[in-house]
């Protein structure tokens, strides 16, 4: 795991990052075009994600996620318009690959966020669904939270009745392949010297895709791989990565005031502008 906050993602990363399976446009291409994975438009306890227990609601708690609402709203405003947010420095999560929902990071405010400071004014990453080549739909953001963070700390900032935090845990990464390159938009797109790309390459239709997302092509790594353990990992040559990144959680703040889809776990359809 990356230990310099100053590298954490979103998203990612979930990444997640992080966090985040991506659009399965290339299902038809068999097995090894389902790999792609990132964090996708619905989250769920699973073998590469870890969330948090739900806890009775009280009106204490709805009071204060409709607060965070109301500000979360009011800060998002001017980020409507995608370009906006690069203009003011955010970067893209791996913004060649096809996925469900798109991080827009602003590193510094992430940064400050994996060091235990948290601002729903300010949160380190947007959420955006694509709804076309060269055009973002802003649907919410996502605030993050240090490792090692305790249920209660994180129930402080967006309480657990009303949303479960994540973590994208047991990650296999080729190696040659790090989160930092994650981060930077390197996975190994038109390289063969990594696993999971030479047995690609042998077909034409599945070079194709090795060339868009790298190491991704491989179902076997990332964020919804099908290696989940540390020996598997070494096996294939992989990087096993315990915890990915650090605590985050979504947030949907346009579809109304059902705290269930504001906290939820799925992303909602985008809210007319």
């Amino acid at each position: 795991m990356i230990k310099p906050v100053s590298l954490l993602f979103p998203i990612l990363l979930t990444a997640s990052l992080a966090g985040a399976a991506f659009a399965h446009d290339m299902s038809a291409m068999g097995s090894m075009a389902d790999a792609p994975n990132a964090m996708g438009a619905r989250m769920h306890m699973s073998d590469h994600m870890k969330m948090t227990q739900p806890r009775p609601q009280t009106a204490q708690d709805s009071d204060r996620a409709r607060d965070l609402l109301a500000k979360l709203r009011r800060a998002l405003l001017p980020y409507r318009d995608y370009r906006v947010a690069l203009s003011q420095g955010f970067r893209i999560f791996l913004p060649s690959v096809p996925q469900d929902v798109y991080h827009f990071t602003d590193y510094e405010a992430a940064r400050w966020e994996y060091n235990g400071h948290f601002d729903p004014e300010h949160p380190g990453s947007l959420l955006y669904v694509r709804t076309a080549p060269d055009d973002y739909v802003l649907v919410g953001a996502m605030y993050s939270a240090p490792a090692y963070y305790t249920p209660d700390q994180l129930d402080e900032m967006v309480p657990l009745s009303v949303a479960r935090w994540h973590q994208h845990v047991n990650i296999c990464l080729p190696r040659g392949i790090t989160l930092a390159d994650l981060l930077n938009d390197r996975i190994g797109a038109g390289r063969t010297d990594i696993p999971g790309t030479i047995p690609v390459a042998a077909n034409p239709r599945a070079l194709e895709l090795d060339r868009r997302v790298g190491f991704m092509a491989d179902g076997r790594f990332g964020f919804e791989g099908s290696i989940h353990d540390a020996s598997a990992c070494e096996t294939a040559g992989g990087n096993f990565i315990p915890v990915a990144f650090g605590w985050m959680v979504h947030v949907y703040p346009f579809n109304g005031d059902d705290l269930k889809v504001a906290f939820g776990t799925e992303v909602p359809k985008p809210a007319a502008n």
